[in-house]
């Protein structure tokens, strides 16, 4: 199977999986009456839904992680596929949830994104652009990775992009980490009032980091073919 069509389907794989998400999550939220999730309490502990939810979290990412292992051929191209498929998995949920629930009716709508390790809160443009830059990147590792001189994002900048995972995740569980010290009623009950835009986008850049890398090393190579094919006079 080629690159192009592996990608083709992690993507519907993805998709569908996003699909039985959000239909999951509308009956859920219908049932404990929090169809928009920007209220205190946004999974009320009761018949033991929320040890269930954490488990069906864990099971989502295991799914997500599978696709990409069967996809990929080496180390790199599995995390790459995985992160195609996370990305649009997450893209996908907010689409679909939209028409079946009336929420979001914003991209900038409040919603809970994980529980663990603690409550993650966030508009939902926020994972929304996370996910879109997991497809990039992932697309670009994917399909350059099939080439044995291809040029892949150097350390350096992997660990920029680790740093700035960090913080995003920071900025999502603030919150949650300074209620955490009150226990766990305290957590349950945290609701956001403002996202810090200033160290997200520090954030997101610092994730970027590999993606431009990827990018001028290849433009670099392009150039320095060309003047190999096409010396000056």
């Amino acid at each position: 199977m080629s690159e192009k069509s592996k990608w083709l389907v992690v993507v519907i794989f993805a998709a569908a999986m996003a699909w039985v998400e959000s239909a999951v999550v509308v009956y859920l939220r219908t049932l404990i009456d929090r169809v928009d999730p920007y209220q205190t309490n946004p999974l009320p502990i009761f018949g033991g839904l929320g040890q269930i939810e954490l488990g069906r979290e864990v099971a989502t990412l295991v799914m997500l992680s599978t696709v990409g292992w069967l996809a990929g051929r080496t180390w790199r191209s599995r995390i790459a596929y995985a992160a195609i498929a996370f990305g649009v998995w997450d893209i996908c949920y907010y689409i679909f949830l939209a028409p079946m629930s009336g929420w979001p009716s914003s991209i900038f709508d409040w919603d809970i994104l994980f529980l663990l390790p603690l409550p993650w809160w966030g508009p939902v443009i926020a994972p929304a652009s996370i996910a879109a830059l997991m497809i990039v990147g992932g697309t670009l590792i994917a399909r350059l990775d099939a080439r044995i001189t291809a040029p892949m994002p150097r350390r350096f900048t992997w660990g920029l992009s680790c740093i700035g995972a960090a913080l995003a995740l920071y900025v999502f569980m603030a919150d949650a980490i300074r209620a955490a010290s009150h226990g766990a009623e305290a957590i349950r009950n945290v609701l956001p009032t403002s996202f810090d835009w200033g160290l997200f986008a520090l954030a997101f850049a610092l994730m970027s980091a590999p993606i431009v890398d990827l990018g001028w090393q290849t433009l670099r190579d392009r150039r320095a073919q060309i003047e190999i094919s096409h010396p000056p006079c």
